[in-house]
């Protein structure tokens, strides 16, 4: 068998310790050796780099020059449009770790697996619900980060002209504690106002994945329609730009209220089919990028405009 792979985690994302996972026990990934120890740096194959230390200065990058054939990751969970200082970056990383589709290595917020691949047992898998019952409540929004210059803002206040959003939040009524607070939350909704903070390719976050796994029907706003029917069927959602006014989209979803048939039918059938993944923060990110690591020794590269690509 191939010899063990070491990975270093230069910075514990967000300054919050977490204790690192077993890739063997819990994804069946061999041969991985995680460590935060920053004196194994000399042995590393391969760091791992969170962006976000690094732009606020609480981090400074790992000292050159690097240890032969060593990777450095770079690792972005952010929105371009709130990742600063990726001058400082630039020709620095060989490998990256991100939600977007086109990076090195490629993990989502979430995604559907068919339910007859979805019994592996590994972290953040969930069934999804095909219970029927009726929902008396209408249209739910959470929101922790309220700007008015963002556009979901500025959506949300056409879309109260028309129909009741109950709005929960640091902005509206508060949640009940723990950490599944918002998805049971949302099992006693029918829509969900899966608003992202800014329109970014692949930048679809928990907030779709959330209303999925609670069986409430998302309403995006984010990037294009065709983007997201990359993660799921065009019937799982509704995209904030398939009706020509806001006017028109409240009066879709207050006919699926009266219809609760039709609601089925038209975006909650499809549930059938699949079950949901949605990884946790940050082990199976490591372990993703470990097996990355392995499948890649012997090769290296050099990420060459980072900016203009996370941008693009």
């Amino acid at each position: 068998p191939p010899r063990q792979v070491t990975l270093l985690i230069w910075t514990h994302p967000f300054g919050e310790y977490r204790e690192l996972p077993d890739c063997l026990q819990l994804y069946q990934i061999p041969g991985c050796r995680l460590t935060d120890d920053p004196w194994a740096y000399p042995q590393a194959d391969a760091v791992i780099i969170h962006h976000r230390e690094i732009a606020k200065g609480d981090a400074y990058l790992p000292a050159e020059p690097r240890p032969d054939a060593q990777k450095w990751i770079w690792m972005n969970y952010e929105s371009p449009t709130h990742t600063s200082e990726l001058w400082l970056v630039e020709g620095v990383f060989n490998l990256t770790l991100t939600y977007r589709t086109d990076s090195d290595i490629f993990l989502p917020y979430g995604y559907l697996v068919p339910r007859a691949r979805a019994a592996d047992g590994a972290p953040g898998g969930g069934q999804l619900s095909l219970s029927r019952r009726p929902r008396k409540r209408f249209v739910a929004w959470v929101i922790s980060n309220w700007s008015a210059t963002h556009a979901r803002v500025a959506f949300y206040r056409q879309l109260r002209e028309f129909i009741r959003v109950d709005v929960f939040g640091r902005a509206g009524q508060p949640l009940q504690g723990g950490g599944d607070s918002v998805v049971r939350l949302l099992r006693r909704y029918m829509f969900y106002l899966a608003l992202e903070n800014s329109q970014h390719t692949d930048y679809i976050t928990e907030k779709l994945w959330n209303a999925v796994l609670a069986g409430a029907v998302p309403v995006v706003l984010g990037p294009s329609r065709q983007n997201y029917e990359r993660f799921l069927p065009a019937e799982a959602f509704i995209h904030v730009e398939d009706f020509p006014t806001v006017k028109e989209l409240a009066r879709y979803l207050l006919a699926l209220r009266g219809d609760p048939a039709r609601l089925w039918r038209r975006h909650l059938d499809w549930r059938r089919s699949y079950s949901l993944r949605q990884p946790r923060f940050w082990m199976e990110h490591y372990c993703t990028a470990c097996r990355a690591v392995r499948r890649s020794r012997g090769r290296t590269q050099t990420v060459t405009d980072l900016r203009r690509w996370f941008h693009s």
